[in-house]
């Protein structure tokens, strides 16, 4: 049996192929090797696979998460091999695994908009090129951290319209040492950010103000990113994340502003990497 994981910083979509005629799916939280140590990805997994399947029967696992990097693959691989002792356990970018969700064998520009942000191209085996996101301090523009941020200083700044600041104190009711509070205590403030996204697609009260807001977060993806990439015109933009997909029109929209037509957008790439890697599909 062959195990896929695709893992952002927020969830991981799992999905389990016994055949072509035999995929089942499952998701449990992200793990993210700069934010959880391999001690707590064993016991948070220990704790979510479901019950029916056998462990020692998984004789492959590809996982594509965010944050895996080079010097951070030992961290997942080995949490990985302690609970499926059989396996040959394969760990890549998520930024690779939307690339082969999306294009499959075919080269492109593929972009991730979720919790965080990345971006490459694709030659249709490996990542060719690659510009750094940063991370969420002091990049991962266009990502629902970075959207969440810009929500949470506006409101504590008073920058957001009068009945959007009203609105948002009526769901949450927070103020402004609360979000002080979470956003330096809490151990991943970048899911918390990241949960706000649902505000602005919520929102009613001045649809301009919180559109306006998500399009120019991606404005900054591309001025930051995506542009820097050489000939990038010549490509469609493919994408996969929660946000870029929640936000599609918007992101069209932006898109067109730099002359780059869109191509395939997906929420979550799993389904994709399932038919990669299942035999004979």
């Amino acid at each position: 049996m062959i195990l896929v994981a695709d893992s952002g910083s927020t969830n991981t979509s799992w999905c389990l192929i016994n055949s072509r005629d035999s995929i089942s799916y499952f998701d449990t939280e992200g793990y993210n090797p700069y934010f959880v140590s391999g001690d707590y990805i064993v016991q948070s997994l220990s704790y979510d696979i479901p019950q029916h399947i056998d462990q020692s029967a998984i004789t492959h696992v590809h996982f594509y998460g965010a944050g895996c990097f080079e010097d951070k693959i030992d961290i997942i691989k080995k949490a990985l091999q302690q609970l499926f002792i059989n396996a040959d356990i394969i760990v890549g970018l998520d930024l690779l695994g939307s690339a082969k969700s999306v294009l499959g064998n075919k080269p492109g520009f593929v972009g991730i908009l979720g919790t965080g942000t990345n971006s490459c191209l694709y030659d249709g085996n490996k990542i060719t090129a690659n510009i750094d996101s940063l991370g969420y301090l002091i990049g991962d523009e266009g990502s629902g951290y970075y959207i969440g941020k810009k929500i949470l200083g506006d409101y504590i700044r008073e920058y957001m319209p009068a009945s959007v600041r009203e609105e948002f104190f009526k769901i949450y009711g927070l103020s402004r040492e609360e979000i002080m509070e979470r956003l330096y205590s809490e151990k991943l403030p970048n899911r918390f950010c990241a949960g706000f996204t649902k505000f602005i697609s919520e929102s009613i009260t001045d649809t301009a103000y919180t559109r306006n807001l998500v399009k120019q977060s991606f404005i900054d993806f591309f001025e930051n990113l995506v542009i820097r990439y050489e000939n990038y015109q010549q490509y469609t933009f493919n994408c996969t994340g929660s946000i870029g997909f929640a936000f599609k029109e918007i992101l069209a929209e932006t898109a067109a502003l730099y002359n780059m037509k869109v191509g395939i957008i997906l929420k979550n790439p799993i389904e994709g990497l399932a038919q990669f890697h299942t035999p004979n599909s």
